[in-house]
């Protein structure tokens, strides 16, 4: 299956160590230049922070990855926010930690943990997708047959529209490429080829909060 993980929307998370504030916001994005526009809206957001550290992947195949620690000590702050973002496995995606420093030094282990810590909490107030490759798939289809193909769909977990009811049935189905080959037989042969397929598109879908989901049609 070819699949990828991603941010569908962004969020935002805070943390406070030893009274300095770390603000972490999280973004999705599909080029840097974007990401350093909403770098530099952040600066300018929150003028008066001593600290606006980040850290992005953008892209597959290959991946594009850049992190800044602006003046932390080195590997304190950029390299924790990357090291979240590639464990959680996410692409075209943005963290800013922007921090107000609280006059207590933290040292490189206490920093490491916060910048951790802050990365974690904003992603855990945005919304992850995994953003899976296959084709819309259209099914006309008579009601005895209807719960044969209602079936198949269920026992693969598969995502679809709300069915259309008239003198038929027309379905909305979206099937991983992979997929798309033993469905359609298993289709001709549950309905003795009486069902009708129209392969619309392939495109990029996703299972969101607010409903299945589609990116990029072809």
């Amino acid at each position: 299956m070819e699949i990828y993980h991603t941010i569908y929307k962004g969020g935002n998370g805070e943390i406070v160590e030893k009274k300095s504030r770390f603000i972490a916001e999280v973004y999705p994005v599909t080029s840097e230049e974007e990401a350093m526009e909403i770098l530099e809206q952040t600066r300018k957001q929150y003028w008066d922070a001593r600290h606006h550290c980040w850290a992005y992947i953008i892209g597959r195949n290959p991946v594009a990855e850049r992190m800044s620690d602006d003046g932390e000590p080195a590997g304190t702050a950029g390299k924790p926010i990357l090291e979240v973002i590639r464990g959680r496995e996410l692409t075209n995606v943005l963290v800013i930690v922007t921090r107000y420093f609280g006059g207590t030094l933290l040292g490189t282990g206490g920093l490491v943990r916060a910048y951790t810590a802050a990365t974690l909490e904003g992603l855990k107030n945005s919304e992850s997708i995994a953003r899976i490759h296959g084709v819309k798939l259209g099914i006309e289809t008579n009601y005895t047959d209807l719960g044969k193909i209602q079936y198949l769909i269920a026992n693969r977990n598969l995502d679809q529209l709300e069915p259309i009811y008239t003198d038929k049935v027309e379905m909305t189905v979206f099937v991983p490429t992979d997929e798309m080959g033993s469905l359609r037989a298993e289709l001709m042969e549950g309905t003795n080829g009486q069902v009708v397929l129209d392969e619309e598109t392939t495109c990029w879908f996703a299972r969101t909060e607010d409903g299945i989901k589609i990116f990029d049609e072809e």
